[in-house]
């Protein structure tokens, strides 16, 4: 048994770094959701900034949009040219994708400083996508609606997993010790 730990004492350091980083990371944000709820239909301040960036960047390039707080829910409305085209939910706010990339970088983690910094500007980039991507989602539901399950299940998932795989796969072979120890 000791033989098989030593051999794969790197594996296990990893899948372990990574349980921890996750469950440390989804206990604050699970207490932040908690907080944050300052009344039963009120959705938290990130997907709130969310859905409010996602409407200014539909106005910007030219979509009438307008974002109003959802009755029976706590989620945003996206309205766009008078057409309710979506709803914006806490899981629509990147946070959990955030949160799922950072512990993978921490687990397979280089330099302190370049530790921090990929993930600070990592996190920005998927925010800045996931913006663009509630905006493109919207865009695609207003002309398309007929299209939602597709656009939404499988063509925008896509978007920003593919996004977090591409960044990891630049931390692992550029900035990570293993990356480093390979060239």
């Amino acid at each position: 048994m000791k033989a098989l730990i030593l051999k794969y004492k790197s594996v296990i350091k990893f899948i372990l770094t990574f349980l921890l980083v996750y469950s440390v990371l989804s206990l604050g944000y699970n207490w932040y959701l908690n907080v944050s709820k300052t009344s039963v239909n009120a959705s938290d301040y990130v997907s709130h900034q969310v859905s409010k960036q996602s409407e200014s960047l539909l106005n910007a390039i030219g979509y009438k949009a307008q974002v109003v707080k959802h009755a029976d829910e706590p989620s945003m409305k996206l309205i766009v040219r008078g057409k309710y085209v979506a709803r914006v939910i806490e899981g629509c706010n990147s946070l959990s994708i955030i949160i799922l990339f950072i512990s993978f970088v921490v687990a397979f983690s280089g330099r302190f400083k370049t530790t921090a910094l990929f993930i600070i500007f990592g996190s920005v980039i998927i925010y800045l996508v996931n913006v663009l991507r509630i905006v493109i989602l919207s865009i695609g539901l207003y002309h398309y609606p007929w299209r939602s399950e597709l656009l939404h299940v499988v063509v925008f998932p896509g978007i920003i997993y593919g996004m977090v795989f591409l960044l990891w796969m630049l931390w692992v072979n550029k900035f990570s010790n293993i990356g480093k120890n390979k060239s």
